[in-house]
């Protein structure tokens, strides 16, 4: 891996590891009549196996999970912005995305409302032992 591919890996993971590790419980999917944003399916994020993820240039939603975005992924957006997801774990049970303060590793921020494009990480969890 090169230099400076590590050297982003390391900074995302310690990003990622910001996100408080807790026992985490399955989440209940959104109802679309508890929001007044839009909810809908979703896959459109770049993921670390995509090159794009890793490219500073490119302001697209990312998405940091074991699951990638082959599990069920719902989210709430206002105006084209997203604002939650849920991502589905193996068994189909819903779990909270949590947002990132920026959309690592892009390195402008977006002028949109609300932030426009952002960095999802699927929360961490402890299995009790």
């Amino acid at each position: 891996m090169p230099r400076r591919s590590m050297w982003l890996a390391g900074l995302l993971a310690s990003a990622a590891l910001a996100v408080p590790a807790t026992a985490h419980a399955a989440d209940a999917w959104p109802d679309q009549k508890d929001y007044f944003s839009s909810l809908y399916e979703t896959s459109g994020f770049l993921t670390p196996t995509d090159l794009d993820y890793w490219n500073p240039l490119v302001d697209q939603s990312r998405l940091t999970s074991p699951y990638g975005t082959s599990t069920r992924i719902v989210c709430s957006s206002w105006r084209g912005v997203l604002l939650e997801c849920w991502q589905a774990d193996r068994d189909g049970n819903p779990h909270k995305l949590r947002a990132l303060p920026m959309n690592f590793p892009a390195l402008f921020p977006d002028g949109r409302p609300g932030g426009g494009a952002k960095h999802f990480v699927y929360p961490l969890w402890t299995t009790g032992s």
